[in-house]
């Protein structure tokens, strides 16, 4: 908020020919003569109640502007009337500030203005003064109890973009440094959120106006450029207006035609992603066709196809199939005069203002689910899955991490086998569709068949793939599935597993750790109560146990909690009967020994596999426990250098009783029978097969067979490798490392 009796003496200067006046008085009249037009006398004597509370709670408060403070919830309520919100949001828009700003009590607004009213207040709201450890925490604190407000009325967040979006255009008075911290958080939060609800209008123009903070020097250039080009563009953009108009017209089609232009911050994001030219960017022409029907969206795209060739490959049909923020058009690009190429979004009324407004378009009550709009009830589901993520995450920090996974506006279309649509973020796998549909799908998926062939969990989706997920109640998630689900959803539900379900195999992990760790540096592995006291005091951890869960899964280092301990014993040594060790003791602790048995707490790289007589070494990773690399692994090699102090000594313990996963591969001669010998000799060396790939094409008329097999160590592998080399057709085999 922008609250000040100061004016800076500078401030960046940015074009703000577009965006609306601020003007210096503050009336409640023209805010009044917008609501007259869709609420009733009595409701705009609530607003007028609202608006007095606000002014008087406000009075003497200026921004940094110098304005009274109250044009600030004016205009934010005015804002809230271009999309006809009803008079609870308007009065909410007045008041929002009046609980964080003047200490104004929940239920003083209860008592006054009603529970629906304060609860949008409260919704709205920074939090109390809360000690956090930094900015970051409080700032995602902040979003997490805005965005779960959010998910029970979705008015909170359209009022809290309608005070961003003032916010965003008065920022020139704030210092440089503050224009561009509030402009990055409005574009890694705000913008996503106004594209995920479909306010495209607000998602444009918060969008133009961050760019204008952050790079104000790019801004001004592009803006420059672009306002040079629009005349030289005049007779080519005049040409196809009047060449379409012309053919809808003859085709007897009624629709609008307007040129669509391109934001500043569209055309920056072009250059700098597609590593194209201004010219280049400039260069592609867009225009928007508005008609009155549904039919007639297809028989607006037959005429233009006639009119000019279609460029292949460059037609969407977001009719069919809307973006799961609800949008629907026609998208297709076309080689307009002069070879240039003319993109087209053709739609229908209807359409196009939910294009331009979103779910404010008509936005969402606690209406019974049967009486939603298509629309309604997507968004619907997202801000419920927010609910969900919210049940199974730890930290605010966190919660919003998930959430800004979900925000990202790329989404693949994808089918259920009941041909039931299913809209993922682009790079979303197998198993993130499987968790989309349940949670407990997701925890017990075994394998996945698209469009009818099996294939791994960590498959990519494609646009148009029908996906069917197979499941075994004695499955569960391992840390492994992080490294490549896509969604918020499926990340949240599998931390909560492996902080719930393997909660035993974690702690007992990290205590055998912090053991090891406090060896290391000369201390007795028994804490005695008065020491861990005192841990626990400078710790977030409420238990012993606690620190050692968040040990057992990379959470915390027990090389820096040893240290900190032993800074607690020097630091009070008298009071506190701990003996050191006696005698000269080695600086190097003790391995952890490996039975692979551990659980979920402990797991094997994927990228190496290794197995018993292998060297081997641990690598502790945040929220997935102990990984464990084979000591030739190329990956493990990089990582070291990168974070050499999550790396702890490892053994192989003794009697491993388990089969342990491998990856061999056999040349053979392609003929018929190679792969049933081999696999008749891998049964008979008594190890099992779990996965088989053959890649063809290879010269000499050789084919490589890939395997993953089950074995016990080395010793077996040799074993298994001597007696598959003697068969018949086989040239060649080797166990593969990375």
């Amino acid at each position: 908020m922008q609250r000040s009796k100061t004016i800076p003496a500078t401030h960046t200067a940015i074009d703000t020919s577009h965006r609306p006046a601020v003007t210096g008085s503050a009336s409640i009249t023209d805010l009044t003569n917008r609501l007259s037009e869709y609420l009733s006398p009595s409701d705009l004597k609530l607003v007028r109640e609202a608006y007095r509370f606000s002014d008087e709670m406000h009075l003497g408060q200026v921004r940094k502007s110098g304005e009274p403070y109250i044009s600030h919830p004016i205009a934010v309520a005015e804002i809230c009337a271009e999309w006809k919100l009803d008079v609870q949001a308007i009065m909410a828009a007045l008041l929002h500030d009046v609980m964080e700003d003047q200490d104004v009590k929940k239920e003083e607004l209860i008592e006054r203005f009603g529970a629906p009213v304060a609860a949008l207040v409260d919704g709205l709201s920074k939090l109390e003064k809360i000690e956090f450890q930094s900015h970051i925490e409080a700032q995602a604190e902040n979003f997490r109890k805005m965005l779960l407000a959010m998910a029970r009325d979705v008015r909170v967040i359209l009022v809290k973009l309608a005070d961003r979006l003032h916010n965003m255009r008065t920022l020139g008075v704030m210092s440089a440094e503050k224009q561009r911290r509030i402009s990055r958080e409005t574009m890694e939060v705000y913008v996503p959120i106004a594209h995920r609800l479909g306010l495209n209008n607000i998602y444009r123009e918060l969008q133009d106006l961050a760019f204008a903070h952050i790079y104000p020097m790019r801004y001004r250039t592009l803006a420059k450029a672009v306002k040079a080009a629009r005349g030289n563009r005049r007779e080519v953009v005049n040409k196809i207006m009047e060449a379409v108009k012309s053919s809808l017209s003859a085709a007897g089609l009624g629709a609008e035609v307007y040129g669509r232009e391109k934001t500043l911050y569209g055309i920056y994001r072009k250059m700098h992603d597609k590593r194209l030219s201004f010219s280049q960017v400039l260069d592609v022409y867009g225009f928007r066709v508005v008609v009155d029907s549904f039919p007639s969206s297809y028989f607006a795209l037959g005429t233009l196809h006639a009119l000019y060739k279609p460029m292949p490959g460059k037609f969407k049909d977001y009719i069919a199939i809307p973006k799961s923020n609800g949008y629907q058009s026609l998208h297709t690009t076309l080689i307009g005069p002069y070879g240039t190429p003319v993109e087209f979004q053709i739609r229908t009324q209807d359409m196009h203002r939910v294009a331009e407004s979103g779910v404010a378009a008509h936005w969402l009550y606690k209406n019974e689910d049967n009486s939603l709009t298509d629309l309604q009830q997507r968004t619907h589901a997202w801000l419920q899955s927010l609910l969900d993520i919210q049940k199974q995450t730890g930290d605010s920090a966190e919660f919003l991490e998930h959430v800004k996974i979900d925000l990202f506006p790329d989404s693949v279309y994808v089918f259920t086998p009941k041909s039931k649509i299913i809209a993922l973020p682009r790079g979303a796998t197998a198993l993130d569709f499987a968790y989309n549909i349940h949670t407990d799908i997701g925890d017990q998926a075994i394998a996945t068949r698209i469009n009818n062939d099996p294939v791994p969990l960590r498959t990519e989706l494609k646009n148009g793939d029908i996906i069917e997920i197979i499941t075994s109640p004695n499955s569960h998630p391992t840390p492994n599935w992080l490294t490549y689900v896509r969604t918020g959803k499926a990340r949240s539900a599998i931390r909560h597993y492996l902080r719930t379900i393997s909660l035993n195999e974690s702690t007992e992990l990290g205590k055998q750790l912090l053991a090891q760790a406090l060896v290391a540096v000369h201390l007795n592995p028994e804490l005695p109560a008065s020491l861990v006291d005192k841990l626990l005091n400078e710790s977030s951890a409420k238990t012993l146990e606690e620190l050692h869960t968040d040990i057992g899964i990379g959470k915390r280092m027990a090389a820096l909690v040893a240290r900190h301990i032993l800074d607690l014993v020097e630091d009070d040594s008298p009071s506190i009967p701990f003996q050191e060790f006696e005698g000269e003791k080695s600086s190097k602790p003790e391995p952890v020994m490996i039975y692979g048995s551990e659980g979920v707490s402990v797991q094997l790289a994927p990228c190496c596999l290794p197995i018993p007589g292998d060297g081997i070494i641990g690598q502790l990773k945040r929220d997935q426990g102990l990984v464990v690399h084979a000591d030739y692994c190329e990956n493990a090699k990089r990582m070291q250098v990168r974070e050499p102090d999550r790396w702890i000594d490892v053994n192989w313990g003794d009697d491993l009783n388990r089969r342990f996963d491998c990856r061999i591969t056999a040349m053979v001669s392609n003929e018929r029978g190679a792969l049933a010998r081999i696999a008749a000799e891998i049964g008979e060396s008594d190890a099992n097969i779990s996965h088989v790939s053959i890649e063809d094409g290879l010269a000499n008329d050789l084919t490589n067979i890939h395997f993953t097999i089950q074995i016990e160590d080395r010793t077996h592998l040799a074993r298994l490798m001597r007696n598959v080399k003697h068969l018949n057709g086989v040239k060649k085999i080797w166990r593969v490392h990375g």
